[in-house]
Formats: structure tokens, sequence, C-alpha cells
């Protein structure tokens, strides 16, 4: 699930997995898949990383918090609304709780979640910049530490980690850690 962390332009933030059947993650109101985030950062880690370094990444923005939808209610099946309603109208809460865990396969639900994003946000390349130990991701700005926190919630599969501690290929790939 998502998960509050600090950032140094905007204070608390929210990012992570919000969904444990799909790779898409969500940065407050942008959304993007895992997988394309860590294919930024293997490319980060494989380039000279003492240099300014400038990735887009393919995603999505939704404006309006109505848009985006309730988390809580849809989690509790009570209320769904907006995006995140109708990804758990597809792809539900798990009832056990030993079976909340984030699917290592999730990815194969990329045309799912593309094709139902489209109806409610605006398609965008999402820039990822480095410099001078300064990272940004859109107009999030992060500490070193801050943004370290983000990557390694993605190498660990968010809260609740990955299910049977197994990782995807494309986490895998992260080799900086």
């Amino acid at each position: 699930m998502p998960l509050s962390f600090q950032s140094k332009s905007h204070g608390e933030i929210v990012f992570g997995f919000f969904n444990i059947e799909t790779d898409m993650l969500l940065l407050n109101n942008y959304f993007f898949f895992a997988s394309d985030f860590c294919n930024c950062l293997t490319s980060w880690f494989s380039s000279e990383i003492t240099k300014d370094f400038r990735y887009k990444i393919n995603g999505y923005l939704i404006k309006e918090h109505e848009i985006i939808g309730d988390l809580t209610g849809a989690i509790h099946g009570i209320r769904y609304t907006g995006f995140i309603g109708e990804v758990y109208k597809i792809f539900p809460f798990p009832q056990l709780p030993e079976n909340f865990k984030q699917n290592p396969e999730g990815y194969k639900n990329r045309k799912t979640i593309e094709n139902l994003i489209k109806k409610f946000g605006e398609n965008r390349k999402i820039l990822f910049y480095v410099k001078n130990s300064h990272f940004k991701f859109e107009e999030y700005e992060f500490t070193k530490d801050q943004f370290f926190q983000l990557i390694n919630y993605v190498i660990e599969g968010g809260y609740p980690k990955w299910k049977g501690g197994r990782k995807p290929e494309y986490v895998e790939k992260i080799t900086f850690f």
C-alpha cells in the first residue's frame, strides 16, 4: 500500500503500490509503472551517476482527488470511486490477511490497468532529474536519503512486501543497492 514519505519540496507525500495485483505506483497524483521506474533507475545507475541525469517515464497525471478515488473505501469494499475504485472492482482486496502480498507478476495486468487509467488520467512523460544530489520527480524534490527510501520501498515490494519473497526481474536488475 502507498505510504507517507518526506520530500524536500512538498513535505509529506504519498508514494507506492496501491493494489497488489498491479505494478503501478502512485506519487501523489502521478501514476506510473514500477517496471518503468526501475528501468529509469537501472539506466541512471549504469550511467556516470556523478553527472546530471534526465529520464522521462511514461505515466499519467490525475489532477483531481475525486477522480483518483478512495483507496480506503475500495480496500474495505464499501466505496469504489474514481480510478482506484475501478481497479479494486477488477482486483479486490484479498479476504485473508495472509494473501495480502504484492504480486511479482502484477506487470502482467499492465494492459488492463493502462486501458482503465486512460479514462481517468492525462498521459504524460514524467521527468526524473538528478543534479548535484538534488533528486526531482516532476515538481517533487527529494534529498538523496529521501529518494533512496522510495527506491527501497519498490525493491522490498512496498507494504506488504513481495509475495513469496520473489521480486520481479525488473527489480532484480537494480544493482546499485
